[in-house]
């Protein structure tokens, strides 16, 4: 019976197919403000790189103190994780946004107005919690209002936006203080906020809520008066009703085991690449290369952001799968490059090329990433999931993500000074791993309907 009825939705699914391109002035909007608040995740991330000793000497602090600090945002982010699929699907996704955004304003401020640890580290843990909500709803938001052809860049426009607080918070932290900084971080959450106000709500959450007449105006809106809206919408109340006995249990039927082992698998290698460090503690990397940091960290403020753009271009013209292996490939080689470099050193005749190579390693690496695994693992995670299943399906990717992301964060600096070789000879491993991984198992979702994707379509 159940595969009769999969058959009966496929074929309502495949009546008439279209290829929509339909975007609008309010689709670019609602984009652009679901997104802003991203660019203070990126500042969150980059603002530890360049400010490290400015904090350690101001406030008094050990390096365990400040690798507690520094991870700290990722363990709130665990926390903000738990919660964030359940919070968006009860209070719909523009509630999680504004609730993520006051954890993240008085995060920051609390971190801005430190005058010791306990405060620095209260600060860090609640823009943690703001952005771990963000990183599950923003994504999944943005899949939910945006056409299939379009859908892939759209959604990573939120990387977009993280590698430009990444790159500000690189490029500030040459001359302005940490204090400073943390008030950057603010602004962006301040435009979501109110920003919020002026944007629909998800037309596939009203499905859900049994709000068809809003989801048909909200769909309306989102791809213009002229639009025909009707085959849109009514592959979204099949997707509705056919996912709505979905529960806890369903998560672990044989035929969702698939989609948990790619969600959880790119989670996973997302953080085990090795970005947690390198994003964290870029400066002193450098400075353990003998690399001067300051031209260092204005050199990646300079090209993280292009490349990020050029991911944006090239993820609905590529395609997910192929992006993510040039990804994985790049990062593996950037690790295999800084494991040389550091290997080298005091190595006569060499010896003067060891901080070149790193910084290039560096470089490369935040370049890589920036242009595929740092988008591709939540953007194919807002694609593959049923309705229904992103609550607790996206909770347990996202839990999984941001533990892995506060043990990395944390056990850096150990592992850096345990081995600076063997800490990137095991990056560049990982990396190789997520090579075959996408190969095998990543299926492709370029160009297919979130209700055709749940259905099966994609390969």
């Amino acid at each position: 019976m159940e595969e009769e009825n999969s058959s009966i939705e496929k074929g309502l699914l495949l009546v008439n197919k279209e290829e929509s391109s339909t975007t609008t002035p309010l689709l670019f909007f609602t984009t652009f403000i679901i997104v802003s608040a991203s660019f203070s995740f990126g500042v969150a991330l980059g603002h530890t790189a360049g400010t490290m000793a400015f904090i350690m000497e101001d406030l008094d602090i050990s390096i365990a103190q400040f690798s507690l600090f520094g991870s700290l945002l990722t363990f709130g982010g665990m926390i903000g994780a738990i919660f964030s699929a359940t919070i968006a699907d009860s209070f719909g996704r523009k509630m999680t946004l504004w609730i993520a955004e006051l954890f993240c304003i008085s995060g920051w401020l609390a971190i801005a107005l430190a005058k010791n640890i306990i405060w620095l580290d209260l600060g860090r843990f609640f823009v943690g919690i703001g952005v771990g909500l963000l990183s599950y709803v923003v994504p999944v938001y943005i899949a939910e209002i945006t056409p299939e052809s379009v859908r892939g860049t759209f959604t990573f426009s939120n990387q977009l936006l993280q590698n430009c607080g990444l790159a500000t918070a690189y490029y500030l932290g040459n001359f302005m203080s940490w204090r400073t900084i943390a008030l950057f971080g603010i602004f962006p959450c301040l435009i979501q906020f109110f920003g919020l106000f002026l944007v629909p709500e998800s037309p596939r959450w009203l499905a859900k809520k049994g709000r068809d007449e809003e989801c048909e105006i909200v769909l309306q809106k989102l791809r213009g008066q002229e639009a025909d809206i009707i085959k849109e919408t009514r592959e979204i109340m099949i997707s509705v009703e056919a996912s709505a006995n979905i529960s806890m249990r369903s998560l672990f039927k044989r035929k969702y085991t698939r989609q948990l082992t790619i969600g959880i698998g790119l989670m996973l290698l997302q953080q085990l690449c090795g970005i947690a460090g390198l994003a964290y503690y870029a400066g002193s990397v450098l400075e353990n290369a003998g690399f001067p940091s300051r031209i260092g960290m204005t050199v990646l403020s300079i090209v993280v952001v292009p490349k990020a753009v050029l991911g944006l271009i090239l993820v609905d013209r590529w395609g997910r799968r192929p992006l993510l292996m040039v990804s994985a490939f790049g990062l593996c080689l950037s690790c295999v490059s800084l494991a040389l470099a550091f290997g080298l050193k005091g190595v006569p005749g060499i010896v003067n090329y060891i901080p070149t190579m790193a910084f290039l390693g560096v470089l490369t690496f935040n370049m890589m990433y920036a242009a595929g695994l740092g988008g591709l693992p939540w953007i194919i995670m807002s694609e593959i999931f049923p309705m229904d299943m992103k609550v607790v399906a996206g909770s347990l990717v996202s839990i999984t993500n941001w533990f892995t992301g506060w043990i990395v964060s944390y056990c850096f600096n150990f592992m850096f000074s345990w081995s600076q070789t063997g800490t990137f000879s095991i990056f560049a491993m990982i990396n190789g791993v997520t090579i075959v991984f996408a190969w095998c198992l990543v299926p492709e979702t370029r160009g297919l309907t979130l209700e055709e994707i749940q259905l099966g379509r994609a390969n």
